[in-house]
């Protein structure tokens, strides 16, 4: 079973912790806006990149609108990564975009 949380409860999280986000859309996706503090790791990219990622980390993954990063947070949690995903994705996100 992957972990979730949802949107508003990631958002509040974000105001009180200093969290590790992916962003797994696509790089021209990303550039159209992302959470503060997000890194791109595009879903298509995530099988050739993941080793880079570290295992001590817990990752909040996000994509558009939940399925992309559910499917990433499958594919890294089988990897062995601390994972959980921000359903709704960024069409639910209410915070600062940049």
């Amino acid at each position: 079973m992957i972990n979730s949380i949802e949107n508003d409860d990631f958002y509040q999280k974000m105001q009180n912790e200093k969290l590790t986000v992916l962003d797994v859309r696509e790089k021209v996706e990303f550039i159209d806006g992302h959470v503060p503090m997000a890194q791109n790791w595009p879903l298509s990219e995530l099988a050739e990149k993941y080793s880079k990622l570290d295992t001590s980390t817990s990752y909040y993954v996000i994509c558009r609108s939940g399925a992309r990063s559910a499917n990433a947070c499958a594919f890294l949690q089988d990897k062995g990564l601390n994972v959980t995903n921000v359903t709704g994705g960024m069409l639910a996100w209410k915070g600062e975009v940049i």
